[in-house]
């Protein structure tokens, strides 16, 4: 019985933080819109969680397992889809401020 909260706590607390993740991964695929995200910031959390890795796999299976899985998913696909946006904004060439015309253009005196 005492194993029992423990994991039942570790699967609630795993569902809420999926949940609470579940939002911003979901408006990012809508939007496509990365531009509020840092890259600095999602490079970390890519390095963050590799590093935790190495400990939370050498604990024994359970929700910890679940949960961390999901953040190396989830942050690994917020790197993928940041420099993927970030790749098609620089390949488009820059959008030209249009110039008004002027009389004098619009009558070929240029």
């Amino acid at each position: 019985m005492d194993a029992t909260l423990p994991i039942l706590a570790g699967m609630v607390s795993t569902a809420v933080f999926a949940g609470s993740t579940l939002p911003m991964l979901h408006k990012a695929r809508r939007t496509r819109d990365l531009s509020s995200y840092s890259l600095g910031n999602i490079a970390l959390a890519n390095v963050g969680n590799a590093v935790h890795s190495v400990y939370v796999f050498h604990l024994p299976p359970g929700p910890i397992w679940l949960l961390h899985t999901f953040y190396v998913a989830s942050s690994a696909l917020m790197l993928y889809w940041y420099l993927r946006s970030r790749a098609v904004r620089c390949g488009r060439p820059r959008a030209t401020r249009a110039v008004p015309m002027t009389a004098a253009a619009s009558q070929g005196e240029l």
